[in-house]
């Protein structure tokens, strides 16, 4: 079920507005995709507060003045594919970076300069989407 600014789950209630109007965008268009309501919530949540944290104050301004979101919103679903949710993420080392990748997915979620920050982001991904982790070591061979 779609939600707006008036009507959301009661997770959400507590959150700063802009946090919460990011979530709500997010999670419709996930639902949007094909995604279960306990599952779009959390997964929501994650990405709303990671773009909360990465975003300029230019993009946060910015993206409040945009207007609320409906529950009628059209979504772009041609990209997502809610099949790669059960998918584990993967962890491995490719052109001097390490790459966070759902298993079979078109492309990475992240990379990163350290493998460390790779593996926590999978592991933060895979928490939300209730999947598992595979890390591979630099030489291609998988960690134990």
């Amino acid at each position: 079920m779609p939600w707006d600014v008036n009507d959301y789950p009661n997770s959400l209630k507590n959150f700063d507005p802009l946090l919460r109007k990011k979530t709500i965008e997010i999670a419709n268009a996930l639902l949007a995709n094909g995604y279960e309501d306990d599952r779009a919530i959390p997964i929501a949540i994650s990405q709303a507060k990671e773009w909360l944290k990465d975003a300029s104050k230019e993009e946060k301004e910015n993206f409040d003045k945009k207007r609320k979101p409906k529950k009628s919103d059209q979504h772009d679903t041609s990209s997502a594919n809610p099949k790669l949710l059960d998918n584990a993420v993967e962890v491995f080392y490719e052109e001097n970076h390490w790459v966070v990748k759902t298993k079979e997915a078109k492309r990475a979620s992240d990379t990163f300069d350290k493998k460390t920050a790779a593996i926590d982001r999978a592991h933060e991904i895979a928490a939300n989407k209730e999947s598992n982790v595979i890390i591979y070591k630099k030489d291609g061979s998988r960690q134990n």
